[in-house]
């Protein structure tokens, strides 16, 4: 049998005499270290349902469903897929949408359905094809981010209509029946099927 360094020895006389490095969770709270990356944390004030942060997801924690009969989109965040990587808050479009807390220890559960969160944001859905075009809120923020240039587009002139309700109690939309028409410019329609109305007519000066 050989015997022990003297470093073992005095690691082990350090070890002994000094205290334990981990935190007493959960008989007491735990302090985290400045800049930990806990639970993101989600505003749904600021969120707008945009879809970027399930895309950047490594782990896919963070997806979503459409149900266009409802005009709902659903966005699940699975936190016990979570990897805590800050990807969601780096590339949050609002910078406020989704932010890391410095929780973490609290989080365990002993069903994982626990750990899942639901958020809902209403869908705008195309009066033609019957597409989906993004998110209301999304459309708002996009608004605000360009200012007055948003009004380059059709679509943004005929959402910002129903939000200051301009033309409260008429019905400015013309239901589709027979194709697509140049009136239908002024429903809510998908960049695909306006492309079709700016070909079809506006190209030939009709």
């Amino acid at each position: 049998m050989k015997y022990p360094k003297i470093r073992e020895l005095k690691e082990a006389i350090v070890s002994l005499l000094t205290p334990a490095y981990t935190s007493k969770f959960p008989a007491e709270p735990h302090v985290p270290f400045e800049k930990f990356r806990g639970k993101p944390s989600v505003d749904d004030e600021n969120c707008v349902g945009c879809e970027t942060c399930a895309n950047v997801c490594p782990s896919h924690a963070i997806t979503f469903t459409d149900d266009k009969e409802k005009g709902i989109r659903t966005i699940i965040r699975d936190y016990g897929k979570c990897i805590f990587c800050g990807q969601c808050e780096e590339h949050c479009i609002t910078k406020k949408g989704v932010i890391l807390s410095d929780k973490i220890y609290d989080m365990a559960v002993f069903d994982r359905s626990k750990s899942i969160e639901y958020q809902e944001k209403e869908l705008l859905i195309c009066q033609s094809c019957n597409a989906i075009i993004t998110t209301r809120e999304h459309l708002h923020f996009m608004h605000r981010k360009l200012g007055p240039k948003a009004f380059s587009s059709i679509l943004n002139l005929n959402i910002l209509n129903q939000k200051l309700r301009l033309a409260e109690g008429q019905d400015v939309s013309v239901e589709i029946k027979d194709g697509l028409k140049r009136k239908d410019m002024f429903n809510i329609i998908c960049p695909n099927c306006l492309r079709v109305i700016l070909v079809k007519y506006l190209s030939k000066g009709v």
